[in-house]
């Protein structure tokens, strides 16, 4: 069977590479498409690197843009190819511009579509990533969903044919590169920092650093924090910084890093004593890691983190900040909540069984 998988942003890197590697051990050939939306080594090429992910098939180059250039520019190119490839299934992954342009592609060429995280709701529509992943579930044939909660988002608007809850497939890139990372990286000691004794802080979402003064308000916050804060920068966000004048004004216990690769990542999550985040896949990893975590929303597509006391929301306006820092431990609680780590294998099987 023929896979053409469209990825393009630093969180489907790390998904896709268990799940192609699943893939190729079912014996499905796999044609990687990236589309560039995320194009440096920070942010791409590392992860191709560090997680042995195949060089992609192909690179549609589109860079950065607005969401609707990004969208537009990735739908013009992904046609031709998917004509030419002519796969039984395109895979897409998440909610980014990469995951609807891969999505409304297959769909006006009548390709079969598979959604791995499928079914994730925050109910913002503000949100772009919402935007992305309803249009992309509601093109779906087969729709990968990693909770109970997922599913009946699904079933809510209608959506029950194709619905697999197979778990979600960044716990299973963390259980094979979590002892690979504590083996290689040497982070800490490049930054000087103790084990438990820092805030690890990512912020990048639109709605976070873009709109309203917010992002000049989460760092006021945050700097009033009794804990020094590791900040590994998206560019984007420290481009927005340096537009409003904010790297001056910083506190000094915020320390801004370049962005990190995954298995760096990894180690800073494990060994920090609470995350802030607006990240939906640092959530998860905190939570698989039974390190606290702040989300800095007012909402989190995973709500399963809220109800068993191992991530607090910041409010709209991140007021609910300082309270939630006073939390310094969590039950996993239910360690079922986001499967086994077999994710991967289930989705190649359902793959399989489709054909």
């Amino acid at each position: 069977m023929k896979i053409v998988t469209v990825v393009g942003a630093r969180p489907q890197f790390i998904k896709v590479a268990p799940v192609g590697r699943a893939l190729r051990n079912a014996g499905h050939q796999e044609v990687l498409v990236h589309t560039g939306q995320h194009y440096d080594d920070e942010m791409a090429a590392i992860f191709f690197r560090e997680l042995e992910i195949p060089r992609p098939d192909i690179n549609l180059g589109v860079g950065s843009g607005s969401h609707s250039f990004q969208t537009g520019e990735m739908l013009l190119r992904l046609g031709p190819i998917l004509e030419q490839q002519n796969p039984d299934w395109v895979l897409v992954y998440g909610d980014t511009n990469s995951t609807l342009a891969g999505a409304l592609a297959a769909s006006k060429l009548r390709i079969p579509l598979a959604h791995v995280e499928a079914g994730m709701r925050s109910y913002n529509r503000v949100m772009p990533e919402e935007l992305n992943r309803v249009l992309a579930d509601h093109a779906s044939d087969l729709l990968f969903c990693p909770t109970r909660t997922s599913v009946e988002n699904l079933r809510r608007e209608g959506i029950t044919k194709g619905v697999r809850q197979v778990g979600d497939v960044m716990y299973g890139a963390l259980q094979i590169f979590l002892s690979i990372g504590e083996r290689r990286s040497r982070i800490l000691d490049e930054l000087g920092v103790a084990p438990r004794s820092y805030a690890l802080l990512t912020a990048h979402r639109a709605e976070t650093v873009d709109f309203d003064g917010r992002l000049t308000r989460l760092l006021t916050q945050i700097g009033k924090l009794d804990l020094p804060v590791v900040f590994p920068a998206h560019p984007r966000t420290l481009k927005r910084m340096q537009t409003l004048g904010l790297i001056e004004k910083l506190s000094s216990g915020i320390r801004i890093v370049p962005p990190v690769g995954y298995l760096d990542m990894l180690v800073l999550e494990r060994q920090a004593r609470v995350i802030l985040t607006d990240s939906g896949g640092v959530q998860r990893e905190a939570f698989f890691l039974a390190v606290p975590s702040v989300i800095l929303r007012g909402e989190t597509e995973w709500p399963e983190l809220i109800e068993v006391g191992a991530s607090t929301l910041a409010g709209e306006d991140f007021e609910a900040l300082t309270p939630a820092m006073t939390r310094r431990e969590h039950d996993r609680g239910p360690r079922d909540i986001f499967g086994h780590g077999d994710a991967s294998a289930r989705i190649a099987g359902e793959l399989s069984s489709a054909q």
